[in-house]
């Protein structure tokens, strides 16, 4: 064949594919500045999501996602969230997440695009309970030796399975606003675990206006840290039935208007369960490095905020390298007998913290044989515990108060960025007592205002 005629025709189709090509880039960029002025296409339409998934599935960020009553996470499926996804309950559902056993719930998001679970209300109308929240069910160690109702009326149990290494999943940088309603009257908190084992991915999870506890745990082994408990209704981190997992960098701050006015609200409170019995494993969280910032007295505050810390029921406990902060009601409260005898024989630990709270800085109601208030102070200070009567001025953290633009952070000459650091199983060891040194890790991606943020 001719060599000039190929030589022409591959150069005439060259050009052709170039002219298709520029065609096709121009038909994008009119068809993206057509829809947006930012040159970005609109979201797609939002999708509900109902029932039960039996099968993986992906909630992409390109859409707004409706959870529609209580919807169910089936053992062998998969729910994976996209970064930066929204969803939003339906109104009037008494909508929940539920991760069954053998399910997980894949929602790794990023500071710069956290996952938001949050009310189906508009900006401006939102309330504490607007929904029920998220329940993971694993098949960790508990101490019951029944199955044991998952609450909620959400129709499973757990309890007697003993695979500690379990995994529900992965939850990072999420936000879970006003949840806390009950599903069928019977009341969740925002974020559930339930015999949750130590595979699960818990880092930076923040409650917002939860409307019964943040962050409760039955029994399990799970591992959490960076998590942040905002203006919660009951106790900010709740523990029971043989829980023996740990909590490190963690951060409460309560609304002093608003407490369950049925219930005491503490930064933290503890059981083995609720009969107080030698269950095994006993109840016994390892936490360090948490700031509980309380109401401090402010003005309006509502009756039933308490204790930073309550122990009670023959709970054991480690809490160390922390900070316990204007606190209504009590500093640290040890009320039973079986409690107070595992602090006094070094069964459970209390070292290296900060207490100031508003009132009584320890309260106790066992036996007086056993321990009293006094002894309690004794022991606090000989293990590197500091205690001060004037609330913030001497702990010297920069804004810890505020609702709206917190700042938990040591100022310059704070004793939280001293004393001599208490080894914790599972922590890592750092050089200041509280939930921060000199880094922020909430910014970006927690949400101080999100009663007008418009989704």
């Amino acid at each position: 064949m001719n060599k000039t005629y190929i030589a022409n025709k591959t150069m005439k189709t060259q050009r052709l594919s170039i002219l298709f090509l520029a065609a096709a880039m121009a038909f994008a960029s009119c068809r993206k500045s057509d829809n947006n002025d930012n040159g970005e296409l609109p979201a797609k339409t939002p999708e509900s999501i109902t029932g039960d998934i039996t099968a993986s599935k992906t909630l992409t960020s390109d859409r707004q996602w409706i959870l529609d009553g209580t919807v169910f996470v089936r053992s062998g499926a998969i729910l994976t969230v996209e970064p930066g996804t929204v969803i939003r309950a339906k109104v009037g559902t008494k909508a929940a997440l539920v991760i069954d056993k053998g399910a997980k719930l894949m929602a790794d998001g990023t500071a710069a695009k956290p996952i938001v679970f949050t009310s189906g209300k508009e900006a401006g109308s939102r309330t504490p309970g607007d929904w029920g929240g998220i329940i993971l069910v694993g098949r960790a160690t508990t101490n019951r030796t029944t199955p044991v109702p998952v609450e909620g009326g959400v129709a499973l149990t757990y309890g007697t399975d003993k695979i500690d290494d379990d995994n529900s999943g992965t939850l990072r940088y999420v936000r879970i606003e006003y949840a806390g309603i009950g599903v069928n009257d019977s009341e969740i908190n925002a974020l559930t675990f339930y015999a949750v084992g130590n595979k699960t991915i818990i880092e930076n999870v923040q409650t917002v206006y939860a409307n019964d506890d943040a962050f409760e745990f039955f029994g399990g082994t799970v591992n959490c840290k960076n998590l942040v408990a905002y203006g919660t209704a009951d106790d900010d981190f709740d523990f029971d039935f043989g829980f023996n997992g740990s909590v490190q960098f963690a951060v409460s701050i309560r609304d002093p208007k608003f407490v369950d006015a049925a219930d005491d609200g503490n930064g933290i409170e503890c059981d083995n369960d609720k009969d107080g019995t030698d269950a095994a494993p006993i109840t016994m969280p390892r936490l360090s490095n948490l700031t509980l910032v309380g109401p401090n007295n402010a003005a309006n505050t509502a009756a039933r905020h308490a204790y930073g810390n309550r122990w009670r029921r023959g709970a054991k406990f480690i809490f160390n390298n922390s900070i316990i902060l204007g606190a209504q009601k009590g500093g640290l409260n040890i009320e039973s007998d079986k409690s107070a005898t595992f602090y006094k024989n070094g069964d459970s630990q209390f070292k290296n913290n900060i207490v100031a709270a508003y009132t009584a800085p320890f309260l106790t109601n066992a036996n007086a044989l056993i321990l009293t208030a006094a002894d309690m102070q004794a022991k606090v200070l000989l293990d590197g515990g500091v205690v001060f009567a004037d609330g913030n001025t001497s702990v010297k953290l920069t804004n810890p108060f505020s609702l709206t633009a917190p700042d938990f952070l040591p100022a310059a000459g704070s004793p939280a960025l001293s004393g001599t650091w208490a080894a914790t199983t599972g922590a890592t060891a750092v050089t200041y007592r509280g939930a921060f040194g000199n880094t922020d890790w909430t910014k970006g991606w927690t949400n101080w205002d999100a009663q007008n943020t418009k989704y």
